[in-house]
């Protein structure tokens, strides 16, 4: 199979995606949804429609415009998926097809219907890739993209660190605010923190607020999403966070919805969202550069952000996961 047969199936793939039925699509909504009460229809409309970008022929060949593909023996590639959102793992999946390497899959109990759901899609478009992905026990491999928690990272670290390895910790992302944001912007930022009801690393869990900031404007302009509180595993969660503080006296903010926390730490629970206030920009850049290897996204409309609001959740091609090239990395094999 050729480099230019796997790029016109992905397409091929992105199409199909692209134009699902709606009763298709939502058979499987409702099969995904059973499996993992996380993934809803809109949000599974969201990742959907992310891969669709992302296989699209003029962004895969721009992205491929970067790298020197041939022909080669083909590595099996151990991929290790998350479940925290529907699909995460496609762009690994993707980066190690389209490099001409087989992918050995150990998905994520929270996310197989979909996950194998696109694998025998693009197996039924090209019959050559069914020797290139495989759903086996885990061995006879030559390396590792494992992405989990800190937690899980100290275990995939042990039993892969021997071998060649992109290990994936927790990561989050924040959003700096000066207190000029309209509110489009500031809307715009709800869709950051509430899309996947906040469980990607892309999702912001906290903000960095100048001091004396008006919360008035970011509660109007959040409005939109009240409709989150009636998903039930949601709901539980912010009423649960709420009682806790409540219970233990500690200040924070409530809009029936969504608590914000002053809090120093980075990673909030659901329906919780971190705040902190910075005096200046020194102080600012101070704060970030001590978590620095934390963050995946630092959204706003001033430097150090580098994501524009609203835009987290639609990454490029070449938005790579913790700024790891992964095409680099397989080509080094």
């Amino acid at each position: 199979m050729t480099i230019d047969d796997r790029v016109k199936t992905f397409v091929q793939l992105g199409e199909y995606i692209k134009n699902l039925t709606s009763e298709k699509f939502k058979t499987l909504a409702e099969s995904i949804r059973i499996e993992n009460p996380w993934f809803t229809e809109s949000s599974l409309r969201m990742a959907v429609s992310g891969i669709a970008r992302y296989l699209d022929e003029t962004n895969l060949r721009a992205w491929l415009r970067n790298y020197t593909l041939e022909e080669k023996p083909s590595k099996v590639i151990l991929l290790i998926m998350a479940g925290n959102i529907p699909m995460v793992g496609f762009h690994d999946l993707l980066c190690v097809l389209i490099n001409g390497d087989a992918a050995l899959i150990r998905v994520s109990s929270k996310d197989s219907i979909l996950t194998k759901f696109i694998t025998e899609k693009l197996v039924e478009i090209n019959q050559e890739f069914a020797c290139k992905i495989r759903f086996e026990p885990i061995k006879n491999f030559d390396a590792v993209i494992a992405t989990g928690s800190d937690n899980s990272s100290r275990y995939f670290d042990y039993y892969f660190g021997k071998y060649p390895h992109i290990i994936r910790k927790n990561r989050t992302s924040v959003a700096i605010l000066n207190g000029r944001e309209n509110e489009r912007e500031i809307e715009a930022l709800g869709s950051d923190v509430f899309t996947y009801f906040g469980q990607g690393c892309r999702n912001v869990s906290k903000l960095f607020l100048p001091n004396f900031f008006d919360f008035h404007v970011l509660f109007k302009s959040w409005e939109s999403y009240r409709d989150i509180s009636f998903h039930h595993k949601y709901h539980n969660n912010y009423h649960y966070q709420k009682s806790i503080l409540t219970v233990s006296g500690i200040a924070h903010l409530d809009n029936g919805f969504v608590i914000l926390q002053e809090n120093e730490k980075l990673v909030s629970p659901i329906a919780v969202i971190y705040y902190e206030y910075y005096d200046n920009e020194k102080h600012l850049n101070e704060m970030l550069n001590l978590v620095n290897d934390k963050l995946q996204c630092i959204v706003g409309n001033f430097p150090p952000a580098f994501v524009k609001f609203g835009e987290t959740q639609i990454p490029e091609l070449w938005d790579y996961a913790d700024g790891v090239d992964t095409m680099r990395f397989l080509q080094s094999l």
